[in-house]
């Protein structure tokens, strides 16, 4: 009788004990997500700032963001360059 409840104890510790395990690994996963979005935001307010500072003219700043919209961060800063390029060639 005592062997059983031992047993029996046992394996709920041992379940108390992984279900705290994977608790663990889950609050680790999502403060690596926070961090990684708080990364993503600061990003888009960089780029964002960019944009503004960049573009002359509004129509610029609408196909900027336009393209940060649809086609993402790498093909906005891509689009600004060009911009950067275009008007030193007028200059």
């Amino acid at each position: 009788m005592t062997l059983t409840l031992d047993n029996r104890s046992q394996n709920k510790e041992s379940s108390l004990t992984q279900a705290l395990r994977q608790i663990q690994q889950l609050n680790s996963r999502i403060a690596v997500l926070e961090q990684e979005h708080r990364d993503y935001v600061l990003k888009q307010q960089n780029l964002i700032n960019a944009i503004a500072e960049i573009c002359i003219s509004p129509m610029q700043e609408i196909e900027a963001l336009r393209v940060l919209i649809y086609r993402g961060e790498g093909d906005c800063r891509r689009y600004l360059r060009s911009v950067l390029v275009k008007r030193r060639k007028a200059l």
